[in-house]
């Protein structure tokens, strides 16, 4: 909560139908049912997004360690706020992510880099339909365009299978 110009304690503001929401920056504390692992996004971009994400339990776990730490602990409560107490912007959340990064040594990660990389270990690890579904797009071709990264290994098989076929064996 934060105080308005008469000093009352008012929530931060809701995104409104023309923001980007579902952003970490937007996660309000009453989104969560963390004993369920679920994250609930109230205006997802089209009305067949709106459904209910199952969370990892490291994320769910790191969550939870956020909420205990937060001084504010009503439903509107934002989990990742600024100073003030408002949503993160974009470029905020951006600017902390480069200095965490560059404090460890690493450069060129962006936000939307943890996307591809999720979207990509889920199409190895299950489908491409799930990976799909995972990020709430409804045509798996948006998926393959935008986020899964090409395994730029072919399989050592096709060499054996080469050998097997073409080799000249000594005698």
């Amino acid at each position: 909560m934060r105080p308005d110009r008469r000093g009352a304690r008012q929530p931060p503001p809701r995104p409104g139908p023309d923001d980007d929401t579902g952003d970490p920056e937007d996660l309000r504390h009453g989104d969560l049912r963390a004993r369920q692992g679920t994250y609930r996004q109230e205006h997802p971009k089209t009305d067949r997004s709106n459904r209910v994400i199952a969370l990892s339990t490291f994320t769910a776990e790191a969550l939870r360690r956020r909420m205990a730490i937060m001084r504010d602990h009503s439903l509107d409560a934002l989990v990742f706020c600024s100073r003030e107490g408002t949503p993160l912007t974009t470029a905020n959340v951006r600017r902390q992510l480069r200095k965490v990064l560059g404090e460890a040594g690493i450069e060129g990660v962006t936000p939307h880099m943890f996307r591809r990389t999720v979207a990509t270990v889920v199409n190895e690890q299950a489908s491409l339909n799930l990976a799909s579904e995972l990020l709430g797009h409804t045509d798996p071709k948006v998926t393959v365009e935008h986020y899964i990264r090409r395994n730029e290994q072919v399989n050592p098989l096709t060499a054996l299978l080469l050998d097997q076929a073409f080799a000249h064996k000594d005698d």
